[in-house]
């Protein structure tokens, strides 16, 4: 084996598999025997739920409960769904898209996918004011007056503040106390969010009996998973567009509470901000001198160690080297280095390539979805990636302090896992039809992203 692939990945005669990011440098170890183990249900036992439906359990993203979140930018609806001559601009396959409802419309009408505003934004409007003299467009104040002058509306702006008063700890006789107008006057900044949510429908699988049969990505259907990708990537579009000084625009989503999610429902986020961050600088710098990184360090070494676990004509996913967690990683493989700007069918495929991979992952594991886009205005080629982070461990002080990560399963194993999961997923028929495993081309350069 030469020696720039012992450092990345080499495995000891006693099975130790030791790994090295050729990316970031992260140190990752995995000790045989820990690997073996049961992937850990990370959910509490399941309680009955009730027969009727009204009378389940439901959270703020659930329908019915959508003047519990700011106003809504858009929501899609599938065909399956969709009235004849509704109205709405059609998307891909027919879908239905309805921007800037008012508070009747938003009750009245049906969804499938719906994307607001967060109700505690990681940076809030006053940031972007404050720090790069945001101000609302014209636009957006005649939304905010058109959608206050309706009685609904009012009141579900008026309860917004109120409950975002109430959560900085503003006491409730001083929040009753609060004039309407100025409160109104506040509100008009939620028709300019900064951090933006895209809410799937489901909260529980169809024909769920127990509380912990959660709707996950992979439970979609590859087309509700298309469009809810779809509906993210507009969002991600409008993000860097709009907010003044937005240098980037961090996606992600949170799967389970041990993954950081505050609701136990399907969601995804986008957040704009003002910086690129530590991480994507040191990958820029790299790509300033080698462009091909992303081949020559990620890509090829997976085709020859045997790490590809699926591919279509548009996406390729890996058994991800150097991560802290059991890392899938998923590449556009054309020349499109951002997801607004890839064709239709090219975000169709990293679409039906993402969902197969949570399909295999279950609803049952933690996961991060972590986007890695390149940023707006800069030249040096990235590619589009996405990460599939399975939450299985908490980094302790072995860690911290010698920077070695253990990570309980190797590339290999989850190579496997998926491989044979796929396998199983494509024969039942669940996901897009893909290629698995050794059927794939294991083929050098299969990112395109430089040219």
């Amino acid at each position: 084996m030469p020696p720039a692939a012992q450092r990345r990945l080499q495995r000891l005669p006693d099975g130790t598999v030791k790994q090295r990011s050729g990316v970031t440098g992260t140190v990752v170890w995995t000790v045989p025997g820990r690997s073996n183990r049961p992937l850990p249900r990370l959910l509490p036992p399941g309680a009955p739920l009730a027969d009727d439906p009204v009378d389940r359990p439901r959270c703020a993203f659930c329908p019915g409960h959508e003047l519990e979140t700011p106003p809504e930018r858009a929501r899609l609806l599938l065909p399956r769904a969709a009235a004849p001559g509704e109205g709405g601009d059609g998307g891909e396959a027919g879908w239905v898209v309805r921007r800037d409802l008012l508070a009747p419309e938003v009750l009245a009408e049906p969804w499938d996918i719906r994307r607001f505003g967060n109700l505690f934004p990681i940076l809030p409007f006053d940031y972007w004011r404050a720090n790069h003299g945001m101000a609302l467009t014209p636009q957006e104040r005649s939304r905010a007056q058109r959608y206050a002058a309706d009685p609904e509306g009012r009141a579900h702006l008026l309860a917004i503040m109120r409950t975002q008063l109430r959560a900085a700890g503003t006491p409730d006789d001083r929040v009753v106390a609060e004039p309407d107008d100025r409160l109104l006057g506040a509100a008009a900044t939620l028709f300019a969010s900064t951090h933006d949510l895209v809410v799937a429908r489901r909260h529980h699988v169809e024909g769920a009996r127990l509380d912990d049969e959660l709707a996950g990505s992979g439970d979609l259907t590859p087309e509700e998973h298309h469009a809810f990708l779809a509906l993210t990537v507009e969002g991600l579009a409008d993000l860097l567009g709009r907010v003044p000084g937005a240098r980037s625009v961090a996606v992600f989503q949170n799967w389970l509470r041990p993954a950081g999610a505050s609701f136990d429902h399907l969601h995804k986020q986008l957040v704009a901000v003002d910086e690129l961050g530590p991480l994507l600088e040191r990958v820029l710098d790299r790509l300033v001198e080698e462009p091909e990184l992303f081949n020559t360090e990620v890509a090829d070494p997976a085709a020859r160690d045997g790490l590809v676990i699926a591919e279509n004509a548009h996406a390729i996913a890996l058994a991800g080297v150097g991560h802290r967690y059991p890392t899938i990683e998923c590449y556009a493989t054309g020349p499109a280095r951002r997801p607004h700007e890839a064709t239709p069918a090219e975000l169709r495929g990293m679409a039906d390539l993402l969902h197969a991979c949570h399909a295999a992952t279950g609803p049952g594991i933690p996961t991060n979805e972590e986007w890695h886009v390149q940023p707006p205005g800069l030249a040096v080629p990235m590619p589009w990636r996405i990460h599939l982070k399975w939450r299985l461990s908490t980094l302790a002080g072995f860690e911290g302090g010698t920077k070695i990560n253990v990570n309980t399963t190797s590339p290999f194993d989850l190579r496997e896992r998926m491989v044979s999961r796929l396998q199983q997923l494509r024969d039942e028929g669940r996901i897009a039809p893909l290629a698995i495993g050794d059927e794939c081309d294991h083929r050098l350069g299969a990112l395109r992203y430089t040219r």
